[in-house]
């Protein structure tokens, strides 16, 4: 293959050959850096070493021969004695002869390696002859034996003369070869191989003849006598040489006339041969004839049967009935919903937006009016389309696609014109009067050979007395079967005949529109029942809702039971704390009160859940009947618990649950352990003040709201409520509690094997694709904040909510092992994204892989994934997650090491299958110093 080669002095680029590929391999690593090449220049002649990256493919109108060509001086060959120093001054010598001349070449032999072996002239000086002279190559002593076996069966081409002008050779290069190009430069790298000679001419001097001018008075009369009988002899040869040739030619004459006789004789043969098979075809010609136009109406019969052709058109001309005649009409209420609806929305949108009292009611009677114009719409409609067969006509257009696409392959972009199906009849109907004519002319001349027949058998029947004249009958039976066999073929040609482009164009151009309506229609009737769904749940709600409001009656008769019971429990634990310093404590009194206390928190909690659902109630309403309910009811606090994402509830306090503090986690803040319906949870709290309250909210709202949309198959944790501290200036988030899950934890104690710690990355990863689906970021990845459920379920946890991104980047210092998880590009100052969190991941699985291997670290803090043991698969999924480009999470569930593994889709209750006695880390980032102190 032709490349293109960037030259290293020029910089320009040049056709080139690669001739070898060098590796370059960096000593002592097993890596090659560098891959180099050792090209030639097909159009110069010289070569030099490239590095791949200054090599390049180029386009196949490139790819032709090359234009230099090598040539080698005939006669001569290089001396056995020549040193480097002496060929170098021998090239320059050679160079100074042919530069800018004008170069007559005669071409004398081509060398089996393709050279051309060339004598060269300069005027009236023989090139090879001044090399040889000035000493820098000698001539071959035997110029018959320079050239070998298979150099003699080379084409000699005879005097041919080519006038060729050179161009300048390189310059200031002495270590390039000299080759040819188009203009006639010279090749000199055969001679510079000293394993090759040049070739020498086969140059022979013509014989002189020697004349004897005088006479020699010595000759002997015996010489005499020799040599007249010598002039004898050769007389006697001459005569039986032209007697020879004479009868060679009389036997050439003979063997002409004898070739003569046998072609006579042949054809002679040849033409009996044909005879005979002409007579036996004479002899079957009316069985034959008969067998072949019994055929050809048996196969008219059968397409006249079918008629496939005809069948597929009329298949097409009913679907263009179907899509055209028997379409839905649009009902006419559809398009008047669409605009009452669209106001509906905008009067809910501005009772929303409404800060003003006054304003507000005006609105909501605006609203009120366009709800009872919009309930009258959608009745009209429901009405409407029960009337229509919208189930029925779907599934016939979907039969009749189908049917369609099977006949004629799928369809392209219709034709905007409505004459395209106008196009189709015209065509169908001229069709269909030239078949039906055809056919006429068919069923006619099979009539006149029926008639044929039956007058041709009265002539050969013994008992008829009609008489007739045999002659009339029989006499025109070759006619008539000749226009039967053209009729017939005439017809099976019509009916069998493919469709010509023009015809292709007007049927598939009337396809594509029908499939262009069909897709309209079913557009349509899928806007109809969206509608008609929509309608009929809007009718629904609003005959519940229309000629009342919803009151928060309920929810306030809970919050005053919470309130009541959050005092007696109050109560009920003061008075334990004083029981407990009073002198006369008793075991069995305080066993009483701690019941009554458990007894007073389950209810608290149970009315809490009733308060919980109460708001679910009210939030949907506000989303989609009554906007003005926060307004109307600003003390429930509607819109502080939609805007949590439905995680905050005021009635909870941190001061009425049993918690218990957990010292050994609580390093950057406040973490204490409680049970609530027999669940054991977290609470961690988060320093708040006024400005930054709103926003803590804000992002755990985001992350609840994300993990609802999947809830146990995100991958995510499980955020349980948002509450708050009367005594302390802390928002307290409670989250599932799994003790000794992390993986920090049980790769300390019993660590993960292969199979399992695939199942719970592939939970990780969906975790991540979860977050990054929401353009969410986690940012603080890593072994205390990724929990292995019964060592099957990975489960991403959650990250600290007072920080943003970019504050969670800088904060980043986690570590495992000796392998940092932060990536390469955020020590660099750049911002965190889903790549870095995917680096992360990366650093987690390749710690769970390794085990207790040693590993190296690169110069830019990436693991020397090469040089450690593991599975091919594992390996291959690691390299690209750190590389620069990296693959995303929904790319590594993908990944074949994955495929094999069984997701977890339902989580566990926290704290089952666990001791509930091991170390349990929190969920967030923690300070390096601090991480390693809890390893």
């Amino acid at each position: 293959q032709i490349y293109g080669g960037c030259f290293s002095e020029d910089k320009c680029w040049y056709r080139c050959m690669v001739q070898q590929v060098i590796s370059n391999e960096k000593a002592g690593t097993g890596f090659f850096t560098s891959l180099i090449c050792q090209v030639l220049y097909i159009d110069f002649g010289n070569s030099e070493v490239l590095n791949r990256s200054d090599i390049v493919e180029i386009p196949p109108n490139l790819q032709c021969p090359s234009v230099a060509k090598k040539y080698r001086l005939w006669g001569l060959q290089l001396p056995t004695d020549e040193n480097l120093n002496m060929f170098d001054q021998g090239k320059k010598f050679l160079s100074s002869l042919v530069f800018e001349k004008e170069i007559k070449i005669r071409h004398k032999a081509m060398h089996k390696d393709g050279a051309i072996i060339v004598q060269a002239e300069y005027e009236q000086t023989d090139i090879g002859e001044e090399v040889a002279k000035a000493g820098f190559a000698e001539k071959c002593t035997s110029p018959g034996n320079t050239i070998d076996a298979e150099d003699r069966k080379a084409v000699v081409m005879q005097n041919q003369r080519q006038s060729l002008k050179s161009v300048p050779l390189w310059v200031n290069r002495s270590d390039r070869a000299l080759y040819g190009t188009s203009k006639g430069c010279f090749d000199d790298v055969a001679a510079s191989a000293r394993s090759h000679s040049f070739t020498g001419n086969r140059m022979f001097a013509p014989k002189e003849k020697m004349l004897a001018s005088t006479s020699v008075p010595d000759t002997s009369l015996a010489q005499v006598r020799s040599s007249q009988k010598l002039s004898e002899e050769k007389g006697v040869r001459r005569r039986e040489s032209v007697n020879a040739l004479q009868s060679l030619k009389e036997l050439e004459l003979e063997v002409q006339q004898l070739k003569h006789e046998l072609q006579v004789c042949g054809k002679k043969e040849a033409s009996r041969k044909t005879a005979e098979r002409f007579e036996e075809t004479l002899r079957t010609f009316i069985g034959m004839k008969m067998k072949s136009l019994a055929a050809k109406v048996k196969s008219l019969k059968e397409v006249r049967h079918t008629n496939k052709s005809s069948h597929f058109e009329a298949q097409l001309l009913e679907a263009i009935k179907v899509v055209t005649k028997e379409c839905l009409t649009v009902p006419c209420s559809l398009g008047k919903l669409q605009e009452i609806w669209t106001e509906y929305d905008l009067a809910q949108e501005r009772i929303k937006l409404c800060k003003n009292v006054d304003e507000r009611d005006e609105l909501i009677t605006k609203r009120d009016e366009v709800q009872q114009n919009l309930y009258s719409v959608v009745e009209e409609l429901i009405m409407e389309v029960d009337q229509l067969p919208l189930s029925e006509r779907s599934r016939t257009l979907q039969e009749l696609s189908a049917s369609l696409k099977m006949l004629y392959g799928q369809g392209s972009e219709a034709d905007d014109s409505e004459e395209v199906f106008q196009q189709l009849f015209q065509w169908k109907s001229l069709k269909m009067k030239k078949l039906v004519c055809v056919r006429n002319n068919t069923d006619k001349a099979l009539q006149i050979l029926a008639d044929w027949f039956s007058g041709t058998a009265k002539c050969f029947d013994l008992m008829s007395e009609a008489s007739s004249d045999l002659e009339e009958v029989v006499g025109n039976a070759d006619e008539i079967l000749k226009k039967v066999e053209l009729a017939i073929c005439e017809e099976l040609d019509t009916d069998l005949k493919e469709h010509d482009q023009a015809e292709k164009e007007i049927i598939m151009s009337a396809y594509n529109k029908v499939l262009h309506k069909i897709c309209q229609e079913q557009s349509m009737i899928t806007v109809i029942q969206n509608r008609y769904s929509a309608s009929v749940e809007f009718k629904k709600q609003a005959e519940e809702w229309i000629n009342r409001r919803p009151d928060i009656n309920n929810l306030l008769s809970v919050k005053k039971t919470v309130k009541i019971l959050k005092a007696q429990l109050r109560w009920k634990m003061v008075e334990k704390n004083n029981f407990e310093e009073s002198d006369d404590y008793s075991e069995y009194e305080m066993t009483g009160i701690k019941e009554e206390i458990a007894d007073l928190r389950n209810r608290v909690l149970q009315e809490i859940s009733k308060e919980q659902e109460e708001y679910e109630k009210l939030a949907y309403l506000v989303q989609n009947w009554f906007p003005e309910l926060p307004l109307l009811y600003p003390e429930a606090g509607i819109l502080n618990y939609m805007n949590s994402g439905g995680l905050l509830m005021c009635s909870l306090d941190r001061d009425l649950l049993d918690a218990e503090p957990m010292k050994e986690l609580s390093t950057k803040r406040p973490l204490v352990c409680s049970e609530i319906q027999g669940q054991k949870v977290l609470l961690k709290g988060y320093s708040v003040d006024v400005s930054s309250e709103a926003q803590v909210i804000e992002r755990v709202a985001t992350y609840h709201r994300v993990w609802h949309q999947q809830k146990e198959k995100s991958g995510l944790l499980h955020l349980l409520f948002l509450l708050f501290c009367k005594s302390d200036p802390l928002v307290y988030l409670m989250v599932p509690y799994y003790p000794g899950a992390s993986l920090g934890a049980l790769q300390a104690d019993t660590p993960l094997t292969l199979e399992e710690a695939l199942k719970v990355m592939k939970g990780v990863a969906q975790g991540l694709q979860t977050l990054h689906g929401a353009n969410i970021v986690h940012g603080s990845l890593h072994a205390k904040n990724v929990f292995a459920v019964n060592r099957k379920q990975g489960i991403v946890g959650d990250f600290d909510f007072t920080k943003s991104e970019e504050q969670r980047a800088v904060a980043n210092t986690m570590v495992v092992s000796t392998l940092s998880l932060v990536a390469p590009e955020l020590k660099m100052g750049q911002p965190s994204s889903p790549s870095s969190d995917m680096y992360a991941y990366g650093c987690l699985l390749f710690w769970l892989c390794v085990q207790n291997q040693e590993f190296g670290i690169k110069e830019d803090g990436t693991p020397e994934v090469d040089m450690v043991v593991m599975d091919d698969k594992v390996k291959s999924l690691l390299l690209n997650l750190f590389c620069c480009n990296r693959l995303t999470a929904e790319q590594v569930l993908r990944d074949d090491c994955f495929q094999a593994v069984d997701a977890i889709p339902v989580s566990p209750q926290p704290g089952e299958e666990h001791e509930p006695y091991e170390e349990h880390e929190p969920c967030e980032e923690h300070d390096s110093e601090k991480t390693d102190e809890n390893k």
